[in-house]
């Protein structure tokens, strides 16, 4: 009998109920994986894309040769920007399950990701951040306000309403608009990367997916290009190990690292621990110098893990083990550099939960100002005519017909609203002053 081809279907390790098993990660000891220099082909660091740079060991101590050497008070920068930002997230989940937002994505456990990052590079630098990199925000300055009011869609929402929460832009920081179809930071990073390069600045490009969004032809249009035209750009591919109810796996994870691609295209490719601030910083510290010496893309493979549910929409208990998170064998990355600061004699619980105290203050007061610009249900408004503004240089007539009819239409209500407090006014309920 002739043998009949079988279709693979990729499982994950653990379903709800189970234990948790993380088996198939391949991992490298802490200072193993060896630093070559930032000139160094495609060809010749391939080991880079199957092991996994690591600095922090068990004993949290730095070793090896991305030790990017960095200074305590700059660590301590760090642990700030990273616990801000979680201290933030939860705040906007428990007000998004209160009702007072509509939708909300945290980044538990991706801090050191988008943090380390952001603190490698130049403030020149352009960033095409995905949905779960908020820290990039935090690190080059936002108020957390601004943030805030956009999830409010209020009279100070930067988007003016037109977008969902979490959708973020910041010109003057030098972060592109999130876009909610996946995978489009790739080709953006890559073509605002190659008009740097042909206008002869000195500014990169970076950009951030998760690993489900590999598996989108957008992936592989920017890879194409990064690699013909050696443009000046970091791609960073998160590696969380979920696309919201999807294993990786599915996105082709199971037989290969995400990092193993780039050699492919003749990218170097590097994985690194996305849970270790000090590897992610120093192998975005070599990608950027890369970059400007115009020895080409690098793609970064971050593995870590989504602690929180992919989003306010998702119960990641109907598809994962409930305690999942607390098994991820790469720990929790703003533990880990707390230990880390605390091994060097230069923090100390004590402060921890001081600086712990003062941020979620400051979230606190943040989230109040943000409340007096206007909520979902309460006041201000936006006012609805801005929807005909920012859209055409020149309005064209249809639209102007458009804006006169509700300029009309909202006089004509507010006209009938007066009209109908009048009666109240003079034969309603007396107020308080009435009564004394």
């Amino acid at each position: 009998m002739t043998p009949r081809s079988r279709l693979h279907v990729p499982s994950p390790p653990a379903r709800p109920g189970q234990e948790p098993d993380f088996s198939y990660l391949q991992l490298s000891p802490a200072g193993a994986v060896d630093r070559p220099d930032v000139s160094a082909s495609a060809r010749d660091i391939e080991n880079l894309s199957l092991e996994l740079v690591r600095v922090l060991d068990d004993e949290h101590r730095a070793v090896g040769p991305w030790d990017p050497h960095l200074e305590p008070p700059e660590l301590q920068v760090a642990l700030r920007h990273m616990l801000l930002t979680r201290l933030f997230d939860d705040r906007m989940q428990r007000i998004q399950r209160q009702g007072r937002i509509s939708f909300y994505i945290k980044s538990t456990g991706e801090e050191a990701v988008a943090v380390a990052a952001a603190m490698a590079m130049q403030p020149g630098d352009m960033l095409f951040p995905s949905y779960r990199q908020q820290g990039l925000q935090v690190v080059r300055g936002r108020n957390l306000v601004e943030l805030m009011c956009q999830c409010l869609s209020n009279t100070r929402d930067m988007c003016k309403g037109r977008q969902m929460p979490i959708m973020y832009h910041f010109g003057p920081g030098n972060i592109f608009s999130i876009s909610g179809n996946l995978g489009t930071q790739f080709p953006q990073a890559v073509g605002w990367a190659m008009a740097a390069a042909i206008k002869g600045e000195d500014h990169i490009a970076a950009g951030w997916i998760g690993e489900g969004s590999s598996a989108e032809a957008d992936f592989h249009y920017a890879m194409t290009f990064a690699a013909v035209y050696q443009a000046p750009v970091i791609l960073n591919l998160v590696n969380n190990q979920w696309a919201i109810s999807t294993f990786q796996g599915f996105a082709g994870g199971e037989h290969r690292t995400f990092a193993q691609r780039g050699p492919g295209y003749g990218i170097p490719g590097i994985r690194v621990d996305g849970n270790d601030f000090l590897a992610v910083y120093a192998v975005t510290q070599w990608a950027a110098q890369r970059a400007r010496q115009s020895a080409g893309p690098t793609l970064i493979e971050h593995v870590t893990y989504r602690a929180a549910a992919h989003s306010t929409s998702d119960d990641p208990s109907r598809y994962r083990p409930k305690e999942e998170w607390r098994a991820w064998p790469l720990g929790d990355p703003i533990t880990r550099l707390k230990q880390h600061l605390i091994a060097l004699g230069e923090w100390s619980e004590e402060r921890h939960a001081q600086l712990h105290q003062e941020l979620e203050a400051h979230v606190t007061a943040c989230w109040k100002e943000a409340e007096s610009y206007g909520t979902l249900t309460h006041g201000p408004f936006l006012d609805p005519l801005t929807m005909f503004d920012d859209v055409f240089r020149d309005m064209p007539p249809n639209l102007q017909h458009q804006r006169e009819e509700m300029r009309a239409l909202l006089e004509a209500q507010r006209s009938a609203a007066g009209a109908e407090a009048e009666p109240h006014e003079a034969h309603g309920t007396p107020t308080r002053a009435h009564e004394g």
